[in-house]
């Protein structure tokens, strides 16, 4: 044994595979139980010396490999993914199973774990079904996010009547679009900009912005590019959050605690190098996030349109020369 240990040449596993291995052989030796939670990110740094970043891909492997699964509130815990029982692999649809009960799994599981976690298996699991059976209501996975986002849509309804004046209404869809991207941060990525989809439930959401900008008189380019405009600064601004929810899933930190984690090495960095940066951000009273964000560029995105209308409205009344 001595020998070969000397003459090897294998190449040692990288830090974060290691413990992976050791966090793996915890859950099969019961040490972590189901719904138990398995160390942190800074948890991990601590017990193993290694940094954040390796912390953090060691929860990701672990997610990959369908062992833990982020808890809002809770953390990462253990998760048990039995194999399917024999009567379920001998008849489609196992458990009174059901188109829509499959898509509110998948949306749980996205809410959950992000959207790069999940898999038709992922769901099936769920169900403790074999993951062909839910091919007998679902055609795949890129169905199945389709599925997802139109349900999502689909929670909060805009009013049968629209309050008066076409800022009003514009304001009111902006912000129930930013609650629904909210509850569900991978919505955003799955929204296509350029290339439309069949979401029954989103497809109101555009008639709405182009009934409330047809009533202002615009000629119809200003009024889809303005309503597609609107519509695309929401989305691009909540892109953002699920990238917001995977660090908290990987660090285990609130966007808060991560800011104080943070702020040393911050301040010292900006403080000499960018004293602009530094004025503004370090000790600085003023509360950026992205919902600051959000409210502040809808209210300009709103204050430009107004000036457009009222620029329109105005050519239109001069007398021809």
């Amino acid at each position: 044994m001595e020998v070969a240990v000397a003459h090897s040449t294998a190449q040692p596993d990288p830090p974060y595979a290691r413990i992976v291995a050791e966090i793996r052989r915890r859950i099969a030796d019961g040490e972590l139980r189901q719904g138990e939670r398995v160390p942190s990110t800074r948890q991990i740094t601590q017990e193993w010396g290694v940094a954040m970043a390796t912390a953090s891909k060691v929860l990701a492997a672990l997610r990959q490999q369908g062992l833990v699964r982020a808890v809002p509130g809770v953390g990462t815990v253990v998760v048990a993914a039995p194999a399917p029982p024999a009567s379920c692999r001998e008849r489609p649809g196992g458990p009174d199973l059901t188109r829509e009960r499959i898509v509110r799994a998948a949306v749980e599981c996205a809410d959950a774990e992000g959207l790069a976690a999940l898999s038709m298996r992922r769901v099936a699991a769920e169900f403790g079904v074999a993951t062909m059976t839910l091919y007998h209501y679902v055609p795949g996975k890129d169905e199945l996010v389709l599925l997802m986002a139109d349900a999502a849509l689909g929670e909060q309804r805009l009013p049968d009547v629209p309050p008066p004046g076409w800022r009003a209404r514009l304001e009111l869809l902006a912000r129930l679009q930013w609650a629904v991207y909210r509850s569900h941060p991978w919505l955003a990525s799955v929204i296509s900009m350029t290339r439309p989809q069949p979401l029954l439930n989103g497809i109101p959401h555009t008639e709405w912005a182009l009934a409330a900008l047809d009533a202002t008189g615009l000629p119809p380019e200003d009024v889809l590019h303005a309503a597609v405009s609107l519509i695309g600064y929401v989305r691009g601004t909540a892109v953002s959050l699920e990238t917001e929810a995977e660090a908290r899933r990987d660090t285990g930190l609130t966007d808060q605690e991560w800011l104080e984690h943070e702020e040393q090495s911050w301040n010292e960095t900006m403080v000499a190098a960018f004293p602009r940066l530094a004025r503004f951000t370090t000790g600085s009273e003023v509360d950026l996030t992205l919902d600051s964000v959000f409210e502040f560029g809808l209210r300009r995105q709103l204050d430009g349109l107004a000036v457009l209308i009222g620029q329109r409205r105005a050519g239109r009344q001069q007398p021809p020369a």
